[in-house]
Parts: structure tokens; sequence; C-alpha cells
């Protein structure tokens, strides 16, 4: 490894190059590193929309050692990925000895669907009798060697862009980006593949930047360009990634779980699903419901939906319907074409009734309320306190894209996307249809909102739990530990796949890869100061 580094060393300053270029063109690099610049007092302003001559607009520098470090953990996630995150979790690899409750997996997660692989499969060796020509196979230490090298050089010419794109330094992140094409490419393995993606977001900043107005600010042709992924593409990709990864599967469960367990002894329930775009997550839950020694409750859902798929909500939801009436329970829907605010969460708005225990659900809506002042998020969450409800469920991406630095949300959103296309690449083979237009239509378009737009086209806005843990609790919101880390472990048993991660973060439950957190699912109520 010691020569691996000096390797990035000498790639740095001998072979890019940029850090030169980028400190002559961005003065104010030059102060930061003088001291002359305290970023522990920056708020979460539109730091990067003021104007380029200002210099307090510039992101902090990449130290050479933080490069080779980051650029190192990529090489080594195989090895290294899951160091981390053992140090402060509970951290839980599934385990051998479930042997008996894996049988009743097929009955617990019956909407984990099976994924149908279209295209070629990875080739294999179907015979090993002939011992020579399975070591011709195998990969010679110089290809290797230049494979890794190759990947160390394109991780740094995605920093390099970045960097030159912080500053604002268009000539350099043009050099940068053009020197990125040729070693990337969305059917390649993972890493050009995710940097694919990185490399597309690059360009959109880049044209956004090259039209940055009188005022320092970017020019955006009316809202983020939403309209080249039709909706029925984005559901599509959503569907096939809840089939073939756990992530959103992971999510429903852990709600559903916590929905079922605080509505014990309970006859009438409402839910209420922040930004509702699908039924996927109800079936399990009913089913659950259904089978509760008591009998199954009365069960009310209202979906608070952007109204663009409202037929198609309205034809899912009568299939529910049908399916609750199957189980002998009685489900009564309401979808409600408006978008989630505070004026809209209010006990007349959602027709809450006496009696029923009110929940709230949110899965990976909630972020879209994180501004730059977190004053919309707060809103919000004293919103559904007021509502009074018996829980409320939030499951979100657990990765730290919102900081208010450019540079600091690419390193970090390049960390947790390679992770899920690390994951991708050991579930699926590279010519998968369902594979691709996941990559490009689900990850692709997020990457992009991430690192290409700023102000309130800048929707992905994900977070840490412990930044959730803050939030909710100062809304007056307090944590319900999770208790349902076996039927997690058998859901992963379903996907087959080694890899995947869990660990239990003070009440919350977090699914990794390798060790990287990549989603929190979480449980509260309402904290009432007076109750003892």
């Amino acid at each position: 490894m010691e020569g691996m580094n000096d390797w990035l060393s000498f790639s740095m300053h001998e072979s890019l190059n940029h850090d030169l270029a980028i400190r002559r063109f961005c003065p104010a690099r030059m102060e930061l590193e003088q001291g002359e610049e305290c970023w522990d007092e920056i708020t979460f302003s539109e730091i990067e929309l003021l104007s380029p001559d200002d210099d307090s607009t510039s992101p902090p520098h990449l130290a050479d050692s933080e490069v080779d470090e980051l650029v190192d953990s990529f090489i080594n996630v195989d090895q290294d990925g899951d160091k981390s995150f053992e140090k402060d979790q509970d951290f839980n690899h599934l385990q051998d000895d479930h042997i008996e409750a894996f049988s009743m997996v097929n009955d617990v997660f019956q909407d984990v669907p099976k994924m149908n692989i279209e295209g070629d499969e990875l080739e294999m060796s179907s015979s090993f009798e002939d011992l020579e020509a399975v070591s011709d196979m195998e990969p010679r230490v110089e290809e290797m060697t230049q494979g890794v090298d190759q990947g160390l050089h394109l991780v740094h010419l995605l920093l390099a862009c970045a960097e030159a794109l912080g500053c604002r330094d268009t000539r350099l992140a043009e050099t940068m980006l053009s020197q990125i094409w040729p070693s990337v490419s969305p059917w390649g393995d993972s890493l050009q593949r995710v940097s694919y993606c990185f490399a597309m977001g690059l360009k959109c900043r880049l044209s956004h930047l090259n039209n940055v107005n009188a005022h320092g600010t970017f020019t955006i042709g009316g809202a983020m360009d939403r309209s080249l992924i039709v909706r029925a593409e984005k559901m599509e990709a959503f569907q096939l990634l809840h089939q073939a990864t756990p992530y959103i599967a992971f999510g429903f469960m852990a709600a559903n779980e916590a929905i079922c367990q605080a509505a014990q002894e309970k006859d009438s329930l409402h839910i209420i699903d922040l930004g509702m775009e699908h039924a996927l997550q109800w079936p399990s839950l009913m089913r659950t419901l259904a089978s509760r020694p008591e009998g199954p409750p009365k069960l009310r859902i209202t979906g608070l939906i952007d109204g663009h798929n409202l037929s198609e909500l309205e034809a899912s939801m009568k299939e529910l319907a049908e399916e609750a009436s199957s189980l002998g329970i009685r489900l009564e829907f309401n979808l409600v074409s408006e978008p989630v605010s505070p004026l809209l969460l209010t006990t007349e708005n959602l027709n809450l009734r006496e009696g029923e225990a009110l929940f709230v659900n949110s899965i990976m809506h909630l972020h879209k309320f994180v501004k730059e002042s977190r004053g919309s998020l707060k809103a919000i969450l004293q919103a559904i306190k007021k509502l009074n409800p018996t829980m409320l469920t939030v499951v979100e991406q657990d990765a730290n894209h919102n900081g208010p630095f450019f540079l600091g949300r690419f390193i970090e959103s390049l960390h947790y996307y390679s992770a899920i296309f690390d994951s991708l690449e050991a579930s699926l083979p590279r010519n998968s249809p369902q594979r691709i237009k996941m990559e490009k239509v689900q990850f692709s378009t997020e990457i992009c909102n991430i690192i290409a737009y700023e102000g309130s086209n800048r929707i992905e806005r994900h977070e840490r739990a412990d930044q959730w843990r803050r939030q909710l609790s100062r809304a007056g919101f307090q944590v319900m530990g999770l208790k349902c880390m076996s039927q997690a472990r058998m859901m992963l048993s379903v996907y087959g796949i080694d890899g995947y991660t869990l660990a239990t973060e003070k009440g919350c439950l977090l699914l990794g890869w390798k060790g990287r957190p990549i989603m929190l699912a979480s449980a509260w109520q309402v904290h009432n100061l007076f109750s003892s």
C-alpha cells in the first residue's frame, strides 16, 4: 500500500498537475491554507451561489493526504469496507444458524418478488477438470495492477474536475472532463459505471456554471429537467430496485413492523403516507395485521401525492382493497392530490377521527424538505407533532449529501453511490437491462441533482442518522427502538448476496453494503415532557 500511495502522490503533482492549476485560478484556496477563513461558522446558506469574485465562497482545499486516503478507500472497498462501520456500531452479519427461521421467509416476505434476469449471464467455468485452462482464466498480476492504476487515475481525475468546478474554473474542468470520458462507461465495471454517472453530473454543473448570470447565481431554464425522465420510467426503475436489492424492501419491512407492534390491541388504524407514489408497502402490512391473535383492525390509508399519478394510484389502491377484503380487513383509502405542507397537515384536511390510532409514514420523502435554513423541515415536523400521532416512521438514505460546499457533497456522494454500484455488480450481470435502467433512471438522476443543482432545484438532500435524530428531537419527538433485527436478517437471506450488513445505532436500524451505511429506518413518538 505504501507503493500505491507513492504512486498517488506522484500522480497528483506530476501526471495531473491539477493542484497547481487550481491554486493559480482560485486564490481563495491559498487564503484558506493560511488560516484566514473559519469554516466552522458557516451556516447552510447557498454559499456557492454567490459571486465568483467573493473569495469566501470557495470550499475547503482537499489536501494531498486526504485525496490519497479517499482514493485508497475506493480501491480497497472489498477488504476494508466494513472496518469503520464496525468501530462504533453494533455490527451484525447474517448468521448461518437461522436455517429453521429461513424456512418462514416465503410466508413473511411474499412481497419481495423474484427477479428474472434478462440478457446474457456472467460467463462461468462449468468444469474444473482442466486446471491449466482454469489457471489461464485468472487475471495476471500485471493486469490487476494495471486495472488498479487505471481506477486510481480515474478517481483522481474526478476529484480534480470537482475541485476545478468548486473554484469555477470552467476551462480546467473541461480539460479534466475530456480526460475522464475515455475511462468511463455505463456498461463497464462498477467504478466505470458510477464514474460515468458522476461525469454526467459534473458536465451538467459545468453547463450551469457557464450560464452564471450577473448576480453570480445559476441560470437554469425553469425547474430541474425532470421531464427528461418520464414518470413511468421512474416508477419502473423503482420497482426494479425493489426487486433486485433489499434497499427499498428493508424500509418497508422496518416501517411495517414498527406500525404493527405499536398497533397491538388497537382496532382502528389510520396511516398518513407522505408523498405516496405507489402501494408496494401495504400488502405485507395487511397480511401481518390479518394474522393478529385479536383479529384484524379497521384500516384507513390516506396518501398525500403530487397529483401526477393519481389515476395509477387509484387503480393500485382498489386492487389493495380487494386483497384486504380477502384477508378480512376493511380498508378505506383516500388520495389527496396536494403536496405535503404544514397547511395540509391538519385534523380537518386529513379527516382524522376519534378512536383511531394515527400513524404518519415517510419513505424517503422528508429529506425533500431539508433546506439551507432547515425551516421548511421544522415546519413539517411541528405540523406532524400537532396531529399527535401514535408513531412517525422515517426511512431515509443514510448519507451526508446536504453539506454547504460542493466539493464535500461530491466526495460524500462518490463514496455512497460507489457502494451501491458495487452491490449491483454483485447482484446483476453487467449487461442486464434492469441494472442499466436502475443506474440510469434511479441513481444517475439522484447523483446529478446532488452535484449539479443548487437552491430549490436541489431536492436530494440526504442526511445521516445523527442529523435526523437531532432534527426530530428538536421538533419534539423521541426515538422508539426498532425490534426487527431478526426479520431484517431473514429478508436479506432472500436475496442470497453476501455483502449486505445490518447495524443498530441509538434506536435506528441501518442497512449497509460491506459496512458502509446505505439506508436508515426509525420510528418516533411525540415526546410529552409532562407525562411523568
